[in-house]
């Protein structure tokens, strides 16, 4: 299994698990995404990473377990009773298979700069999943911690990145760490978070 398969693996199982923690009160919990509540999150991370999934494979997104299908940036509909949990579990495994097949490396996959092939979008992949993961953790009371090599990993992907990432489409501004921020921290203030 490939540094890139493996580390969207975990990031995806970790997301699974504060989806599946979530206690039925708090789904309607507002995020550090202020336009967003607990479930809003999580439709957004299936809507987006289905679609990514079903460029690669060729495919046209499809309903998944009472989630609706929207376009790239908007909230699917969904079913007072939809599985997101097995949504996002169909979705994750989806894109592990996809990042590890080298049939898929060529495909290009947009992205607000244009076309870019997922074999090279695969390296970044998780960063999307991983912030969300964080976000709905702390909006329903879950474990905030990530995965440490994953959150370093992003984290250096990002940091050449950082006046392109200032954009609507992406984060907001930074927010200054605490001087003893540990890595977690001192990335999500990178990202426009406030731990």
């Amino acid at each position: 299994m490939s540094n890139a398969t493996d580390r969207f693996r975990r990031t995806a199982e970790g997301f699974l698990a504060r989806i599946e923690a979530v206690p039925p009160d708090k789904w309607n919990t507002r995020t550090p995404c202020p336009q967003w509540t607990a479930r809003e999150v999580v439709l957004h991370v299936i809507n987006e990473q289905r679609r990514n999934l079903a460029t690669v494979r060729g495919v046209e997104p499809r309903p998944l377990h009472g989630v609706g299908v929207a376009e790239m940036g908007q909230l699917p509909e969904a079913d007072a009773d939809a599985d997101l949990a097995a949504a996002w579990r169909e979705i994750g495994e989806g894109l592990t298979a996809a990042i590890a097949d080298p049939a898929c490396a060529e495909v290009p996959i947009p992205s607000p700069m244009g076309p870019v092939p997922f074999g090279t979008m695969a390296d970044a992949m998780p960063e999307d999943v991983l912030i969300h993961t964080w976000d709905l953790a702390r909006a329903t009371g879950g474990d905030e911690k990530l995965d440490e090599d994953v959150v370093h990993h992003v984290y250096e992907h990002f940091k050449p990145m950082d006046e392109v990432l200032r954009q609507p489409w992406a984060f907001g501004p930074k927010v200054t760490p605490p001087a003893d921020a540990d890595l977690q921290t001192e990335f999500l203030c990178f990202v426009g978070r406030n731990p």
